[in-house]
């Protein structure tokens, strides 16, 4: 047994808010950058560079990637190993975003009642997924999410004889919809099993794999590569203004499901689909 006090957790928590909000993952800035090589037109070519640009100068003067600061959703992995000490979890984590927010100079975007719509003022609570695992370890992963895109996302409960030609006419149709809203090029995270809650929770962890990192099955590893290029064919482009790149990455998380049923949720991030990980 591994004693761990929870304001481990709440530093830790501190320091992503600050650094997901900052700086984009290595190997999403790269796709950006091969992206833009590969436009041709000078409006997408261009606006693929100012998002270049806008990356550099957000890491060099220390201000946020985009000014949505998103509202944070935390996976914890926690070891059956582990005692927590020193306090309660998820009051550390909310502690560690009120910290990370309001001294990081954060935009603070969450309301504390979806119809009275006050701000709770320091970007709390967070979204907070919790999963125990062997070890006797912490892993953390911190997602501030914007609502520019994650209002463009869709859930389906499709029929249990339907396949993959209608799910990928159920994607397509998603981001033909949500346009230029978004701040294309976007990236996808898609959930496929599950149940209804499941499967949205399954394209919110798809969001959060690292773009260079295919899915370990065949079937839809190739699915994850024809949704892209069908996306990327549909000239909406950089900011909706045309070009070769409509999409960075489509990544595909599937589970089990029920026999009566076909659940699908696509989840929708922007060109910074901002996430972090710590490992206590």
């Amino acid at each position: 047994m591994r004693e761990i006090s929870v304001k481990l957790i709440e530093s830790a928590i501190y320091d992503l808010c600050i650094k997901a909000n900052r700086i984009l993952p290595n190997d999403l800035a790269e796709c950006i950058s091969c992206a833009a090589s590969k436009e041709t037109e000078k409006i997408p070519k261009d606006i693929m560079n100012d998002l270049i640009n806008n990356l550099d100068i957000a890491a060099n003067l220390k201000v946020p990637i985009c000014q949505d600061t998103g509202m944070v959703v935390v996976f914890a992995d926690i070891g059956q190993e582990v005692h927590l000490t020193e306090g309660d979890f998820e009051t550390a984590i909310n502690n560690g975003v009120r910290k990370g927010y309001l001294e990081g100079k954060l935009r603070c975007s969450i309301v504390n009642d979806p119809l009275n719509r006050v701000n709770t003022g320091d970007n709390t609570p967070a979204i907070i997924h919790t999963r125990i695992v062997e070890g006797e370890k912490i892993k953390i992963t911190l997602s501030p999410k914007g609502f520019g895109s994650e209002n463009m996302s869709s859930i389906k409960m499709f029929n249990p004889s339907c396949g993959k030609d209608e799910i990928s006419d159920f994607v397509i149709e998603t981001v033909i919809k949500a346009g230029s809203n978004p701040c294309p090029p976007v990236v996808l995270g898609i959930g496929v099993g599950g149940d209804f809650e499941y499967c949205a929770l399954l394209s919110k962890k798809a969001l959060c794999r690292p773009v260079s990192i295919k899915n370990e099955n065949t079937f839809y590893r190739e699915f994850e590569d024809e949704l892209l290029n069908r996306i990327n064919s549909l000239d909406i482009g950089p900011q909706g203004f045309g070009g070769k790149t409509t999409a960075l990455s489509v990544a595909i998380e599937y589970a089990p499901t029920h026999i009566a049923g076909l659940p699908v949720a696509v989840n929708i991030g922007c060109h910074v689909t901002r996430h972090s990980t710590a490992l206590i």
